[in-house]
């Protein structure tokens, strides 16, 4: 056996191997260093006995039982762990008819003891959802309304077509998006000395201006900051000097806001189709117009 080895031994063994030590130390007045390689184990072993026994005595040296204690928490088995962690993935809380709205570790706890009668503390739950590589995140947000199937067949079918087309006709491909930009300032947090909270000079009164914007697929940008909401005299103001300067064609993909499919501009968009054509995304899928990060 070398050195540092004594844990790899059985719980009897170990117990056999404490009680030496300590006869050979406190009895026969042995070194430890001595003691240490006649029963073949860490110097820093002896001593960590030693230890036990001087401050608890009998105890100290005596084996421990491996398994649960009385009162302790019972343990999830596998299969109940890939249960849980399956309802997590699939269900809100909710729809298990839990007095909650997201997963947390408090509503974890409730969905184990529903589902099992077992009842484990929160960090514990905590070290258990740690263990199945899940962590608290920030849930995107995703419109009830939409229609995956017409997203989906937006995605393998139509905007393969637009780039298809893009690429012929040597047509520039660009995603358009309206914002609102408030003077009011996010601020988070800053570094100052202890005891002196920093102070931002602002103005007192807000003001709010809107934008309008394009991204290509290379990431140019273009913009138009007016006052008020969008209407179709504006949007057309923009097209207008969106195709001014442009070489090659434009393919503007847009969102389906009211203002986007008026008569007005399709009239407008028809006499100018040599320098850009208008297509739309599905309705309430943002989250695929790159312009939205805007």
């Amino acid at each position: 056996m070398q050195l540092g080895d004594a844990r790899k031994l059985s719980q009897d063994t170990q117990e056999a191997l404490r009680k030496r030590a300590i006869k050979l130390v406190e009895i026969d007045h042995k070194r430890v260093d001595e003691t240490a390689v006649s029963l073949g184990v860490a110097r820093g072993t002896v001593q960590k006995w030693l230890k036990a026994y001087r401050t608890q005595g009998e105890v100290g040296i005596i084996k421990k039982r491996r398994g649960r204690r009385l009162g302790e928490q019972p343990m999830l088995s596998q299969v109940q762990c890939k249960i849980i962690q399956r309802f997590i993935i699939d269900k809100c809380p909710d729809q298990l008819k839990l007095p909650f709205a997201l997963w947390t570790r408090k509503s974890v706890q409730h969905l184990i003891q529903h589902c099992f009668g077992i009842k484990l503390a929160e960090s514990t739950v905590g070290a258990y959802l740690r263990s199945w590589g899940y962590t608290a995140q920030k849930p995107l947000r995703r419109s009830y309304q939409q229609q995956p199937h017409r997203i989906e067949k937006w995605l393998k079918e139509e905007y393969p077509a637009i780039a298809k087309r893009a690429k012929t006709e040597d047509a520039e491909i660009q995603w358009g998006d309206e914002a609102g930009v408030c003077s009011t300032c996010q601020v988070i947090k800053t570094y100052a000395p202890k005891g002196k909270t920093p102070v931002l000079q602002q103005p007192g009164r807000r003001f709010s201006m809107s934008m309008i914007s394009t991204v290509t697929n290379k990431s140019a940008l273009k913009f138009m900051v007016y006052d008020g909401g969008l209407n179709v005299a504006i949007f057309l103001k923009f097209l207008s000097r969106l195709i001014r300067h442009q070489k090659r064609k434009i393919f503007l993909i847009l969102d389906n806001l009211k203002v986007h499919h008026a008569k007005k501009v399709q009239s407008w968009v028809e006499k100018h189709r040599e320098s850009i054509e208008l297509f739309f995304l599905p309705s309430y899928a943002p989250e695929y117009n790159p312009d939205e990060n805007i």
